[in-house]
C-alpha cells in the first residue's frame, strides 16, 4: 500500500506550523515532510513528531534567500562554501528527527549561465553532499521541477536527472521524482517510473493544473496509485499538493491508503 507523507508546508494550513504534527497524526498519517524545519529549533520538532508517533520523510537542504526568490544553490560554483554549511546543518537536523532523506535543490540557473559548467558545479556540490550524508547513513535526493512554475530553475527533466547522477556516481544520491512535475514537463508517468525505479528515492504528488489534491486535474491517481505499488516501489510519497479548501475536507482520495 502506498506510503503517504503530509507536506507540512502545504496542507494543514488551517493551524500553526508546530501545530500541524497532530493535525496529519489525526487524519491517519504515519509520516510528514517539510519544505524547512530551520525557523525552528530542531529538538521542538523532534518532540512533536514523536509526541505525534510519526516519521520523517524528507525535508529540503537551505535554500539560500528564499524570500528573494533563491531556490538552492546546488549548480553556482560561487556558492560552494554556503552550499557545504547548508549540507552539515541539514545533517544535524536529519539526525535530530530520524530522517533518512534530505533534499538537495539545484538552484536557479544565472542568465546566460553556461550549462555545462553549472552541470559541473552540481556534481561537484553533490558528490560533497553524498559523502557528508553516507557518513551520516543518509540519502541525498534531486527534483526536477517544472519549467513553468519555476522558469529559472536548472533541474527539469528526469533524464537531466539521472545523467547527473551517474556523473555523480555515488550510491546515497537519488532520484525525488515529483509526478506533478514530471506530468507537466514529460508525461508518460507510468512507464517512466518503471523504468527508472530503482533511481527513485521519495516521491510527491500534486493534481495538475492547479496542484491540488488528486481527484482535481487530468492525472488519474486512483489507477497510478496502485501501479506504483505494484511495481515494488516502497518509499514515501509526499503530499506536496495546495489544498483546494480545508485540508481534511479534501482528504476522500487518501483515505484507502491512510
Amino acid at each position: 500500500m502506498p506510503k503517504l507523507a503530509a507536506n507540512l508546508s502545504m496542507l494543514f494550513n488551517e493551524v500553526d506550523f508546530l501545530d500541524r504534527f497532530a493535525a496529519a497524526a489525526a487524519a491517519g498519517f504515519k509520516g510528514v515532510e517539510f519544505l524547512f524545519p530551520y525557523a525552528f529549533p530542531a529538538e521542538a520538532i523532534a518532540e512533536r513528531l514523536q509526541a505525534a508517533g510519526l516519521a520523517q520523510a524528507l525535508f529540503n537542504m537551505p535554500p539560500g534567500d528564499w524570500e528573494a526568490g533563491e531556490r538552492g544553490m546546488g549548480c553556482l560554483a560561487d556558492r560552494r562554501g554556503e552550499f557545504q554549511d547548508g549540507v552539515e546543518r541539514a545533517i544535524g537536523y536529519a539526525r535530530a528527527l530520524g530522517c533518512p532523506t534530505i533534499h538537495a535543490m539545484a538552484g536557479n540557473a544565472p542568465a546566460g549561465g553556461d550549462r555545462d559548467r553549472l552541470t559541473a558545479a552540481f556534481v561537484e556540490n553533490l558528490r560533497f553532499a553524498a559523502d557528508e550524508c553516507a557518513k551520516a547513513g543518509l540519502t541525498v535526493v534531486i527534483e526536477p521541477i517544472n519549467s513553468r512554475d519555476m522558469p529559472a530553475y536548472f533541474l527539469n527533466t528526469s533524464a537531466q536527472a539521472l545523467d547527473i547522477l551517474a556523473r555523480v556516481g555515488a550510491a546515497n544520491a537519488k532520484l525525488q521524482y515529483d509526478i506533478y512535475h514530471m506530468q507537466i514537463m514529460e508525461g508518460d508517468l507510468a512507464p517512466t517510473i518503471e523504468r527508472i525505479l530503482p533511481m527513485i528515492a521519495h516521491m510527491q504528488l500534486a493534481d495538475t493544473p492547479g496542484r491540488h489534491e488528486p481527484g482535481t486535474g487530468e492525472i488519474n491517481f486512483a489507477w497510478l496509485l496502485p501501479q506504483i505499488d505494484r511495481l515494488g516501489y516502497s518509499g514515501w510519497i509526499g503530499c506536496e499538493y495546495r489544498p483546494a479548501g480545508d485540508t481534511v475536507a479534501g482528504l476522500g482520495w487518501a483515505r484507502p491508503y491512510l
